[in-house]
């Protein structure tokens, strides 16, 4: 199998654009939480409030949320390493590694380790190459102070920011 150069390039490219760093959750019809690390999060518009995230075609997490209906996007801060990379891993029982809890919605919470959490319905889906995008109509947010844990060059840093009042 030939790699195409540019996927390398683009790879790099994108390591150099930092970011949030975010843990997308949603229940499976078995009543398991399935969730994944996700840096491919964005605003898509504020009427109706609407955000994207990009899953992987064929992950459990994308299974769950397809059939939920809705996923959670914890915004993981600056002291929760541990969960990005539990939920970056193949480890099989990811939610037995962290603190969690089912929000009124049915929705898995990383309560400790996120500063805000977003929960949404799925209002469409699109798949682009080994990616699915998924669109969700923000329907309930919850935000703390904190600092944000940060993704640049492939590796986890701790924001130098914090909310400002």
């Amino acid at each position: 199998m030939t790699t195409d150069p540019r996927e390398q390039r683009f790879r790099d490219l994108m390591s150099a654009f930092p970011t949030g760093v975010a843990v997308v959750t949603g229940m499976h019809p078995d009543g398991t939480p399935r969730g994944m690390t996700c840096s491919s999060v964005t605003s898509v518009t504020l009427r109706p409030p609407t955000l994207l995230v990009c899953l992987r075609v064929g992950s459990s997490t994308l299974e769950a949320v397809s059939a939920q209906g809705g996923f959670a996007v914890n915004l993981l801060h600056d002291g929760a390493r541990h969960a990005a990379e539990v939920f970056s891993s193949a480890v099989a029982d990811r939610f037995r590694q962290v603190s969690w809890r089912t929000s009124a919605s049915g929705m898995p919470r990383l309560d400790e380790d996120a500063f805000a959490v977003a929960e949404c319905q799925v209002s469409g889906l699109l798949t682009v190459g080994d990616k699915a995008v998924v669109f969700g109509e923000v329907r309930h947010v919850e935000q703390v102070d904190g600092a944000p844990l940060l993704y640049v060059h492939r590796r986890f840093t701790p924001g130098p920011l914090t909310r400002l009042s």
